[in-house]
């Protein structure tokens, strides 16, 4: 196969970021995507329907001319989150999800919630009116090994909260290991799983093999390669429980080599051509469209796009920058270490 056409795809979990970041990223999304899940991970968080409306009028300041983008807002949940603010921000159509840090698992998730049940209320509002719950699923418990945190959080955590609460609608982002699958395709109902274009490529081998390499940190992290494998298997089998979540997660570079580097990995420039690379050696390129464009949609109830992208497979390989600049500083794209043969070729109407 030469050429493949798909509906355009979204990208149901994206960090942004804000300022000159914002404005230099921002662009690698819309060209290929229609829409995006927004993370409110920022410094102040997302917490309000007003916090949220506010930063979507920045990304849509940044979006350049030309590009059909729609940004999906969520909230951050914390302690103090009002449920009828939610509730307002749903019914106006303002917010498509909330997310849940558990606190201090991640980047900027220090507002995050220590006890789940404060935040009960909320999560039974959330239930009642059939807004999901976005949810990064690892223990924060020091005494948990960083490779167990999301096998154990599904034990103590999640699994607790969707007895409580059956109806609620949860999207288990970013899964990194094979407990995360099998308890995703457990599920009868209400439980779907995001699913990152470097949790697919890369094991723990990419980080620290031959040297600390902080460009391939992330959080979740990495885990052995029989987990990628079983998420790779997830991606390309066409279950409609299993979609698109880049995680792409910018940080300037001095962030990320320094003495305690930050988390996140920049994928959103070159995840089309990752993920047919991927898809083609799984030879699975017929369900590369149910991945990217149909089952994250059909799960947060809405359309799939109209519009099209066309990848091509050229004899080339397919070169991307290095870096990303902005007026703050450079930010690495990510290397999957092999080379590239697929691009998006036509770029949708604006």
């Amino acid at each position: 196969m030469k050429t493949l056409t798909i509906r355009r795809p979204d990208d149901w979990h994206l960090h942004l970021r804000d300022g000159a970041v914002l404005e230099a990223v921002l662009p690698h999304s819309s060209a290929d995507f229609a829409r995006a899940i927004i993370m409110p991970n920022l410094v102040p968080p997302v917490v309000t329907v007003k916090d949220a409306l506010a930063y979507r009028d920045r990304i849509m300041a940044a979006k350049p001319e030309g590009h059909d983008f729609t940004p999906l807002m969520t909230l951050y949940l914390t302690e103090q989150t009002d449920a009828d603010d939610v509730a307002a921000g749903h019914r106006d159509g303002h917010i498509t999800a909330v997310k849940l840090y558990p606190a201090g698992a991640t980047t900027n998730s220090q507002s995050g919630v220590r006890d789940l049940m404060k935040v009960q209320p909320v999560l039974e509002r959330m239930a009642e009116i059939g807004l999901p719950l976005c949810v990064h699923g690892e223990v924060t418990d020091a005494s948990i090994d960083i490779f167990d945190r999301e096998a154990v959080f599904i034990e103590q955590v999640l699994n607790p909260l969707r007895e409580r609460l059956p109806e609620l609608k949860v999207i288990m982002e970013h899964v990194t290991t094979k407990n995360g699958v099998d308890y995703v395709q457990s599920a009868k109902k209400n439980l779907a799983a995001s699913l990152t274009t470097h949790h697919l490529i890369i094991n723990r081998n990419a980080i620290l093999a031959g040297g600390i390499r902080p460009h391939y940190y992330c959080l979740p992290v990495a885990k052995r390669e029989e987990h990628r494998l079983a998420l790779r298997k997830a991606a390309t089998s066409g279950d409609s429980r299993f979609f698109l979540g880049t995680d792409s997660a910018p940080h300037l570079d001095p962030a990320k080599e320094s003495a305690c580097g930050c988390a996140g990995i920049f994928t959103s420039i070159n995840t089309m051509s990752c993920l047919a690379h991927v898809f083609e050696e799984e030879d699975a390129l017929d369900r590369l469209e149910a991945f990217a464009s149909l089952n994250g949609p059909a799960y947060y109830g809405l359309p799939a796009n109209e519009d099209t992208i066309t990848l091509v497979r050229r004899d080339e390989p397919v070169e991307f920058p290095k870096s990303v600049y902005s007026s703050d500083g450079t930010i690495t794209v990510f290397d999957p270490m092999f080379q590239l043969h697929w691009a998006v070729e036509k770029q949708p109407a604006g």
